[in-house]
């Protein structure tokens, strides 16, 4: 079923068009990536849907609901999730704390004004913590934990809002070569077993390549070849401008992660 529809997406700045005419579908409970060079797009793409830039023109529809010039938070409320290329989290305070605060601004009832916080939401936190294998490090400063966790720790706090659509904007950046496919693998699942639509950018075409349903090529503003995975890697165009680093490092053997970075 569609979640996430974008219709003809257009956005210039001064006179370069860093989106042109730009559509694609998100379905329920799939990944679809969103890859190409630097400067292709990407980015301006994101923000459109998530509400930081406004289109020139163009649609974006949620469930049926337009999103466009709606401000990030009433976006939020309306069922969509962001990580970031670099985690946001509070490096002071622990895990649990970190997801108690995301579980507390989502919720819609008032709190007390002198009802302390320390133990509001805690059992949902330390429950999304356990989703996202981190109930071992609950009561960690989040500060200590290593790169991997803490972005486990921020796909906990998006997942607080119960999205129905997930943008995580390169979600292996800065992590370690192995704990890459544990992370992507995670995202799939719970993709699966939530319904959830993930709209996600990477550099890393090894984790684009075994994990999304499909995936969408942007170079200079347009998207110049979609499919699935099979289908974009065997494109010719699509070889000869971004993948030719990724499929000559595959086809001598090595393990070609980074590719068109």
């Amino acid at each position: 079923m569609t979640l996430l529809v974008v219709k003809n997406l257009h956005k210039a700045f001064g006179g370069v068009a860093a989106a042109r005419d730009i559509s694609f579908e998100v379905e329920r409970g799939e990944l679809v990536a969103l890859i190409g060079p630097n400067g292709a797009g990407k980015s301006t793409t994101f923000n459109i849907v998530g509400g930081q830039l406004a289109p020139d023109r163009g649609a974006v529809e949620l469930d049926g609901v337009s999103i466009v010039h709606k401000p990030p938070r009433a976006i939020w409320r309306l069922g969509v999730g962001r990580t970031f290329q670099i985690a946001q989290t509070f490096v002071s305070m622990t895990a649990t704390e970190n997801v108690q605060m995301a579980l507390q601004s989502a919720a819609t009832a008032t709190f007390g004004l002198w009802r302390s916080a320390h133990a509001l939401k805690r059992d949902e936190a330390v429950a999304l913590l356990d989703l996202v294998g981190l109930a071992d490090s609950r009561d960690r400063s989040v500060g200590t934990l290593a790169y991997g966790d803490i972005k486990r720790v921020e796909l906990a706090i998006a997942l607080a809002g119960a999205p129905k659509l997930l943008l995580m904007d390169e979600p292996t950046a800065g992590m370690a070569r192995g704990e890459r496919g544990k992370l992507m693998q995670l995202i799939v699942s719970l993709a699966r077993q939530r319904g959830v639509g993930v709209l996600f950018t990477e550099h890393d075409m090894d984790a684009v390549f075994a994990h999304a349903s499909r995936v969408l090529v942007l170079v200079r503003g347009e998207i110049v070849a979609r499919g699935t995975p099979a289908e974009v890697q065997a494109d010719p165009l699509v070889r000869r401008m971004y993948l030719g680093t990724y499929v000559g490092a595959r086809t001598a053997g090595g393990d070609g992660a980074g590719g068109g970075a």
